[in-house]
C-alpha cells in the first residue's frame, strides 16, 4: 500500500473510532500543561500509531499524545499526528473537532489528511499535487487588502489589525487549529494567525493544505516552517493567500 493510501485509510479508521467514543461520552481530564485530554485522544493515538508506524517502522513518529523521544530525529520521513484536534469541542459535545495527520519528508509535510467524521468532511493534500475537500479542488481566497478581510486570530493580534483596517474579525469559538488552516485553504477565511506559539502537530497537516491550495503559511519572520526539530513548537504563524500575506506580516511585525 502506498503512503497516501495508508494515511487516508488510517485517518478514516481513526475518525470512525473517535466518533464511536464521542457517542459514549468518555472520561476526560486536564494534563499538566493545562490542556484537555480524553480517553478517546489516547485510544485514537494508539490506533493511528498501530496503523501508520507499524506499517512503516523505518519512519519516525511524533504525536501530541505519545511521549516524545529524540529517535524521530534520525528519520527523513516522520508521521506527525494530532489524534483529536479540538479536544475541548469533543468533550463538550461539539462537532468542530477533527483528526489531523501528515507525513513529513526532510522536515516538510508531503502528505496530509484532516477528517471531521461527524460531518464526513475529508481534506487531503499532496506535495505539488493540490488539495481537496471530498474530492473537490481547494483554492484560497482572493483578498488582497486588509479592509473586509475575514481574519481569525488571537485577541491581541486581531485588536492590533483592527487599528490598521476594518477587518472582519471571525470568532474562534472551539475551532481547532487544523480546521482554521483548512478554512483558509477552502477560502472561508482570508487569514488565520497567531502571535503565540503553536505545536507542530497542530500545524503540519493544515500547512500543506494551505500551500497546495495556493496560499502561504509562515512565521512572522516570513519563513516557512521546518518540522521534526528538537523543539516541537513554532513561535507564531500566519496563513493566508499570497496576495494578503505580505501585508499581514508587515502589520503584525509592528504589533
Amino acid at each position: 500500500m502506498a503512503d497516501v493510501e495508508l494515511l487516508h485509510a488510517a485517518v478514516r479508521e481513526a475518525g470512525m473510532l473517535a466518533r464511536s467514543l464521542f457517542e459514549q461520552k468518555v472520561k476526560g481530564w486536564t494534563k499538566s500543561d493545562g490542556s484537555p485530554v480524553t480517553d478517546a485522544d489516547l485510544a485514537v493515538d494508539k490506533m493511528l500509531k498501530a496503523r501508520l508506524h507499524e506499517a512503516r517502522p523505518d519512519y519516525g513518529w511524533l504525536s501530541e499524545e505519545t511521549p516524545d523521544t529524540p529517535e524521530r530525529l534520525k528519520h527523513r520521513q516522520v508521521w506527525i499526528v494530532d489524534p483529536i484536534d479540538g479536544t475541548r469541542a469533543f468533550a463538550q459535545g461539539g462537532d468542530e473537532w477533527c483528526i489531523a495527520a501528515a507525513l513529513l519528508v526532510d522536515g516538510r509535510p508531503h502528505l496530509a489528511a484532516i477528517y471531521r467524521p461527524l460531518l464526513e468532511d475529508f481534506y487531503e493534500a499532496r506535495h505539488e499535487k493540490g488539495a481537496t475537500l471530498n474530492g473537490k479542488r481547494l483554492r484560497v481566497g482572493s483578498a488582497s487588502r486588509l479592509t473586509g478581510a475575514r481574519v481569525l486570530g488571537n485577541a491581541s493580534a486581531v485588536k492590533h489589525l483592527l487599528t490598521k483596517a476594518p477587518i472582519e474579525a471571525v470568532a474562534s469559538g472551539n475551532t481547532p487549529l487544523a480546521m482554521r488552516l483548512a478554512r483558509v485553504a477552502e477560502g472561508e477565511l482570508d487569514a488565520a494567525l497567531s502571535t503565540t506559539p503553536k505545536h507542530d502537530w497542530d500545524l503540519a497537516a493544515g500547512d500543506l493544505l494551505v500551500h497546495e491550495a495556493g496560499g502561504a503559511v509562515t512565521g512572522l519572520n516570513g519563513e516557512i516552517f521546518t518540522y521534526n526539530r528538537t523543539e516541537t513548537r513554532q513561535a507564531n504563524y500566519v496563513a493566508s493567500s499570497h496576495t494578503l500575506h505580505a501585508t499581514l506580516l508587515e502589520q503584525l511585525a509592528a504589533s
